[in-house]
């Protein structure tokens, strides 16, 4: 589900996979994942998200859920228009192996016809 609204941006992605046939010495699988997500986009291209893209493990009674905060910014250099992003993790629940916080930057090159 997807709503576009005046720069705004909102709606959820859902699904849930399980296993039901294969070799019996594999990891059943049952496991639901939500990301609901909203972002508002500025007239000067700068883009402000957040979601989560939490899983549930059914079958080990386990949530992962990380909070994920993303600041966009569409630039040209030259002719070649670009995305810069930087997004913060936190993981509100998580495994007890798995990092706390994370940071990630990115750049995107963009070829639109």
């Amino acid at each position: 589900m997807l709503k576009q609204d005046s720069g705004w941006t909102y709606g959820l992605l859902a699904n849930h996979i399980w296993s039901f046939a294969g070799p019996r010495f594999r990891q059943n699988i049952n496991e639901t994942f939500l990301q609901p997500f909203v972002s508002y986009t500025t007239k000067t291209f700068t883009t402000f998200s957040f979601n989560t893209e939490s899983t549930y493990d059914w079958a080990n009674r386990q949530w992962n859920a990380p909070l994920n905060f993303t600041v966009n910014q569409l630039v040209n250099l030259g002719s070649q228009p670009v995305q810069f992003s930087l997004s913060a993790r936190y993981d509100a629940e998580k495994p007890q192996e798995q990092a706390e916080w994370g940071l990630r930057f990115a750049v995107t090159l963009l070829f639109p016809k």
